[in-house]
């Protein structure tokens, strides 16, 4: 039997693959490694209301990994900021879901990215802001393991850690696999985990498709910026797709996107 975290990220999964699949876009693979990642934080970390997206209590979650931003607009419709039949106007012409995440007319959306690099500054400056605030508001940003090429980032995490942001979560989504190649042969990462730590961040390395894991792993506090390194697979749900760089930039359409329909509709 497939729990609720199941069923939420099938159905989130689905819904991707139907708006790539009708906006003729791309990223499928990007989006579908983070979903399991994005069912956690909206299910059990994040502080929300959908009827509310203005609510000044709400925590913030910024995307950088802009290219995703089908994986979060699937997943604000499935936690009720807005309607599936929304979804499938993304990528065209006329639409509020642009094909890297947008925040103008996009109820949950707190910030336009794309250029990759620029979510954690963002999310530092909000975090700080709501520390000297004392406000208890927290902070989550997603990234992608390849946008860790870029130098922001760690201007930002050392940022982060000499300011002890303990209100600020950086989730990691390390599926290896970047643009036209692997994120070793484009530019290697490792130690990753280490670098993260000698900038002073709590680092903690989990499968990012294991929902207690994951979990577990939200539940503990710290008095340090806490940086989650999710494990992923690109393409996570749908075999064909899965570790294979060509579902960076393709569509599924025809065959393909029958096949990842019925392989994502069928019982775990």
């Amino acid at each position: 039997m497939a729990s609720n975290y199941d069923l939420t990220a099938r159905n989130i999964r689905k819904n991707i693959i139907k708006m790539v699949n009708k906006g003729n876009s791309s990223h499928v693979g990007s989006a579908l490694s983070c979903v399991d990642l994005l069912v956690c934080l909206y299910s059990d970390y994040l502080k929300f209301d959908p009827q509310r997206p203005e609510w000044d209590e709400r925590d913030i979650f910024i995307l950088s990994k802009g290219h995703a931003g089908s994986a979060v607009y699937a997943t604000l419709s499935e936690f009720g900021f807005f309607s599936e039949d929304k979804l499938l106007t993304h990528y065209q012409n006329g639409s509020d879901l642009s094909g890297h995440v947008s925040h103008k007319n996009v109820p949950g959306v707190e910030f336009s990215t794309g250029s990759l690099g620029h979510g954690l500054p963002v999310a530092t400056g909000n975090a700080l802001a709501f520390k000297k605030l004392k406000n208890k508001r927290k902070v989550c940003v997603l990234l992608s393991d390849g946008e860790c090429d870029e130098g922001s980032n760690w201007e930002a995490a050392m940022f982060a850690s000499h300011h002890k942001l303990n209100n600020l979560l950086c989730v990691i989504d390390y599926n290896q696999l970047q643009s036209l190649t692997t994120t070793e042969e484009t530019l290697g990462l490792e130690p990753f985990a280490d670098k993260w730590k000698a900038f002073g961040w709590d680092v903690r390395e989990v499968d990012g498709h294991d929902y207690e894991a994951i979990l577990d792993s939200l539940k503990k506090s710290s008095d340090k910026p806490i940086c989650l390194i999710g494990h992923t697979t690109k393409g996570k749900g749908v075999s064909f797709m899965e570790n294979s760089v060509l579902w960076h930039y393709r569509s599924p359409q025809g065959e393909e996107f029958t096949e990842a329909m019925k392989e994502l509709e069928e019982e775990k």
